[in-house]
């Protein structure tokens, strides 16, 4: 049962917290993948499950709602996912669920609208994530673009096709090299290695039977997508898919993955009342629009904007987990904040360029990561998760560290 709330005329924002996150391994997308013959859902289930078993201190039925995020809202990742997975875990029927979309940004959206909702009363304790399987469900599949998109000349042809905006922004950006691209990509996957060597990456997976008609059963227990030992010198042979002779190839960009992920999230005051941790604090958040054809921008007016809306700035963020959906773009966010390619506050376990992009996943994933980041940091009391978004979109989370022991 929920705890009682004051009458409206005498409710006061609440604050939300972060309990904790978890993931499946993310896999290679394609029939070669570890999850090739697993459906979306299950992978969802597992999530959910893991969550509650890391927390029996909550009973299931505090649960207000699940929020699910797909970018392919399609086959095994359709029908309201976030009702139809919350059933399949076995949570209580009368807890609700919906499905949710921003591209990339799906779990980071599912996070944002539902703190919205704990801030304002509506819920106390929330489940919110997000899924994506590339392989069954490549982006783009069935959807049918207005044609007065280019025939308006609202957008270029270039805008759908994510590699190509890439391909853009390094045309807007010409001192963004590829060879500074490279290096970036070839730090994330050393950076990746050594993190998953010292155990900081890990301890947030959830094993996952996966069964192949020609293999049998199998189990999921790390990441597919990692190619450690990776050299600038290994990327400099690869070759530019979008565009003759470009920058922008499979070795300085995410790839095409499968994989879940998913949090707790709660009011702070219900959290304390049920026993559950507090891993982080919202402070704010923000998502802007930009063009279209340069996606990989929208990070930078999305953290402007963050920043402006909780009277912050950027010296004051001692952690960032940056999306690298692409090299380019994470570069184009540094240089605009004055902040080195090598910066230890930046992406200091690698990132997706290592780990894997499953779409409407990914947010999800650099919120648990700058959780157990602020865990082994209090002298770190904000940090910052950010993503571009397809279509020509940004957004920016910040948060605080409730380990910090620093002046407030």
């Amino acid at each position: 049962m929920a705890a009682p709330v004051a009458p409206m005329t005498d409710r006061a924002v609440r604050n939300v917290v972060f309990v904790d996150g978890v993931r499946t391994p993310f896999g290679k997308a394609g029939p070669k993948g570890i999850y090739a013959e697993t459906r979306a859902d299950d992978l969802v289930v597992k999530v959910i499950r893991e969550l509650l078993r890391r927390h029996p201190e909550l009973p299931p039925e505090r649960v207000d709602e699940v929020a699910i995020a797909a970018t392919t809202q399609i086959g095994d990742q359709g029908l309201t996912i976030g009702r139809t997975a919350a059933l399949l875990a076995g949570l209580p029927k009368s807890v609700p669920g919906y499905a949710i979309d921003r591209m990339c940004a799906g779990a980071m959206t599912a996070v944002t609208t539902a703190a919205g909702g704990i801030a304002f009363g509506a819920y106390d304790v929330v489940i919110a994530g997000g899924v994506e399987h590339m392989g069954r469900h490549p982006m783009g599949e069935g959807v049918d673009p207005n044609p007065r998109f280019l025939a308006d000349r609202l957008v270029d042809t270039s805008a759908l096709v994510m590699g190509q905006t890439a391909e853009n922004l390094h045309d807007r950006f010409p001192h963004i090299t590829k060879d500074r691209a490279d290096a970036f990509a070839a730090a994330s996957q050393a950076k990746y290695d050594a993190a998953v060597k010292a155990g900081k990456i890990g301890p947030e997976f959830v094993t996952v039977a996966t069964r192949s008609a020609d293999k049998g059963w199998g189990l999921a227990t790390a990441d597919e997508p990692p190619r450690p030992g990776t050299t600038v010198e290994d990327l400099a042979a690869l070759k530019t898919p979008f565009r003759p002779h470009g920058r922008v190839t499979a070795g300085n960009a995410a790839g095409l993955n499968d994989g879940a992920t998913g949090c707790l999230l709660a009011d702070e005051a219900t959290a304390n009342e049920l026993g559950l941790p507090v891993a982080m604090r919202l402070v704010g958040y923000a998502f802007a629009g930009v063009e279209p054809e340069v996606m990989g921008v929208g990070p930078v007016p999305a953290t402007e904007k963050a920043l402006a809306r909780t009277g912050l700035s950027i010296s004051d963020i001692g952690l960032f987990e940056v999306n690298e959906a692409f090299a380019v773009q994470v570069l184009a966010f540094l240089d605009h904040f004055g902040i080195a390619d090598d910066d230890p506050r930046v992406n200091q376990w690698g990132g997706a360029i290592a780990t894997g992009h499953p779409l409407a996943s990914s947010g999800v994933r650099l919120m648990t990561q700058l959780a157990h980041q602020f865990a082994e940091r209090p002298d770190v009391r904000y940090g910052i998760t950010t993503m571009c978004i397809g279509i020509g979109m940004g957004g920016t989370v910040i948060w605080e560290n409730p380990h910090f022991e620093g002046d407030k």
